[in-house]
């Protein structure tokens, strides 16, 4: 079960650990600047769009970050 307190970090994770859990799950080319989160997609997984640095200027793109509460960790991909 995933509970109130988690789903409360999870919608307003913090710049240092959206970093964290980028390096974690092996997320490489993405010197992530910002965050801000989106909303949840029908399949569970809290989307939020970061901001990282491109030569030459910033891009953006969507992380999806799906907890897994038996494990007590936070799995990203970004799209």
């Amino acid at each position: 079960m995933i509970t109130a307190k988690n789903v409360k970090y999870m919608i307003d994770i913090p710049l240092e650990h959206i970093k964290a859990i980028a390096v974690d799950s092996k997320i490489k080319g993405y010197d992530i600047t910002g965050a801000e989160f989106l909303g949840m997609t029908n399949g569970g997984e809290f989307c939020y769009r970061i901001v990282h640095w491109v030569q030459g200027g910033t891009d953006s793109a969507k992380m999806f970050l799906k907890y897994n509460p038996a494990a007590d960790r936070v799995i990203a991909t970004i799209s």
